[in-house]
Protein backbone atom coordinates (compact mmCIF):
# COMPACT_ATOMS: atom_id res chain seq x y z
CA UNK A 1 0.00 0.00 0.00
CA UNK A 2 2.85 2.38 0.83
CA UNK A 3 4.25 1.97 -2.69
CA UNK A 4 0.84 2.70 -4.17
CA UNK A 5 0.60 5.92 -2.15
CA UNK A 6 4.06 6.99 -3.32
CA UNK A 7 3.07 6.32 -6.93
CA UNK A 8 -0.05 8.41 -6.43
CA UNK A 9 2.06 11.27 -5.08
CA UNK A 10 4.43 10.89 -8.04
CA UNK A 11 1.45 11.22 -10.39
CA UNK A 12 0.38 14.38 -8.54
CA UNK A 13 3.92 15.76 -8.76
CA UNK A 14 3.91 15.13 -12.52
CA UNK A 15 0.52 16.88 -12.72
CA UNK A 16 2.12 19.85 -10.95
CA UNK A 17 4.91 19.92 -13.54
CA UNK A 18 2.31 19.79 -16.32
CA UNK A 19 0.32 22.64 -14.75
CA UNK A 20 3.51 24.68 -14.36
CA UNK A 21 4.16 24.19 -18.08
CA UNK A 22 0.72 25.56 -18.92
CA UNK A 23 1.50 28.81 -17.11
CA UNK A 24 4.25 29.72 -19.58
CA UNK A 25 7.02 30.57 -17.13
CA UNK A 26 10.66 29.74 -17.82
CA UNK A 27 11.37 26.12 -16.86
CA UNK A 28 14.38 27.01 -14.73
CA UNK A 29 11.97 28.68 -12.28
CA UNK A 30 10.32 25.39 -11.33
CA UNK A 31 13.28 23.80 -9.49
CA UNK A 32 14.25 27.18 -8.01
CA UNK A 33 10.78 27.81 -6.56
CA UNK A 34 10.03 24.20 -5.65
CA UNK A 35 11.71 24.38 -2.24
CA UNK A 36 10.24 27.76 -1.23
CA UNK A 37 7.29 26.28 0.71
CA UNK A 38 9.84 24.98 3.22
CA UNK A 39 10.14 28.53 4.57
CA UNK A 40 7.15 27.42 6.65
CA UNK A 41 9.64 25.48 8.78
CA UNK A 42 10.95 28.80 10.10
CA UNK A 43 7.97 28.84 12.44
CA UNK A 44 9.73 26.15 14.46
CA UNK A 45 12.26 28.81 15.45
CA UNK A 46 9.46 30.51 17.41
CA UNK A 47 7.96 27.39 18.97
CA UNK A 48 6.51 24.01 18.07
CA UNK A 49 2.92 25.25 17.73
CA UNK A 50 3.88 28.08 15.37
CA UNK A 51 6.06 25.67 13.39
CA UNK A 52 3.21 23.23 12.92
CA UNK A 53 0.79 25.96 11.84
CA UNK A 54 3.15 27.59 9.34
CA UNK A 55 4.48 24.31 7.98
CA UNK A 56 0.97 22.96 7.39
CA UNK A 57 -0.17 26.24 5.83
CA UNK A 58 2.68 26.09 3.31
CA UNK A 59 2.15 22.37 2.57
CA UNK A 60 -1.63 22.02 2.34
CA UNK A 61 -2.87 20.88 -1.06
CA UNK A 62 -6.34 22.30 -0.47
CA UNK A 63 -4.82 25.76 -0.07
CA UNK A 64 -2.72 25.18 -3.19
CA UNK A 65 -5.81 24.33 -5.24
CA UNK A 66 -7.73 27.36 -3.93
CA UNK A 67 -4.76 29.58 -4.81
CA UNK A 68 -4.49 28.14 -8.31
CA UNK A 69 -8.17 28.56 -9.15
CA UNK A 70 -8.35 31.99 -7.49
CA UNK A 71 -5.45 33.09 -9.66
CA UNK A 72 -7.22 31.73 -12.71
CA UNK A 73 -10.56 33.35 -11.84
CA UNK A 74 -9.08 36.76 -11.00
CA UNK A 75 -6.46 36.60 -13.80
CA UNK A 76 -3.45 36.68 -11.45
CA UNK A 77 -0.94 34.24 -12.97
CA UNK A 78 1.48 34.73 -10.05
CA UNK A 79 -1.18 33.38 -7.66
CA UNK A 80 -1.66 30.40 -9.99
CA UNK A 81 2.10 29.88 -9.90
CA UNK A 82 2.14 29.91 -6.10
CA UNK A 83 -0.66 27.33 -6.11
CA UNK A 84 1.21 25.06 -8.53
CA UNK A 85 4.44 25.32 -6.53
CA UNK A 86 2.73 24.53 -3.21
CA UNK A 87 0.84 21.63 -4.83
CA UNK A 88 3.99 20.21 -6.44
CA UNK A 89 6.09 20.67 -3.32
CA UNK A 90 3.51 18.91 -1.15
CA UNK A 91 3.46 15.95 -3.55
CA UNK A 92 7.27 15.82 -3.61
CA UNK A 93 7.45 15.88 0.19
CA UNK A 94 4.88 13.11 0.49
CA UNK A 95 6.79 10.91 -1.94
CA UNK A 96 9.58 10.97 0.65
CA UNK A 97 7.23 10.44 3.60
CA UNK A 98 6.92 14.01 4.85
CA UNK A 99 3.29 14.85 5.57
CA UNK A 100 1.33 17.50 7.40
CA UNK A 101 2.61 17.89 10.95
CA UNK A 102 1.00 17.18 14.30
CA UNK A 103 1.55 19.32 17.42
CA UNK A 104 3.58 16.54 19.07
CA UNK A 105 6.65 17.41 17.02
CA UNK A 106 8.17 17.76 13.57
CA UNK A 107 8.59 14.03 12.99
CA UNK A 108 4.91 13.23 13.64
CA UNK A 109 2.92 13.51 10.40
CA UNK A 110 -0.39 12.40 8.96
CA UNK A 111 1.62 9.76 7.06
CA UNK A 112 3.18 8.35 10.21
CA UNK A 113 6.34 9.05 12.13
CA UNK A 114 9.26 10.22 9.99
CA UNK A 115 12.01 7.63 10.09
CA UNK A 116 9.68 4.85 11.24
CA UNK A 117 9.83 2.20 8.50
CA UNK A 118 6.67 0.57 9.84
CA UNK A 119 4.59 3.78 9.89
Amino acid sequence: MRTLLKLEELALFLLGIFMFGLLGYQWWLFPVLLLLPDVGMLGYLVNNKMGVRLYNLFHHRGIAIVLYFSGMYFSFPIVQLIGVIVFSHAAMDRIFGYGLKYDRGFKFTHLGEIGNKNG
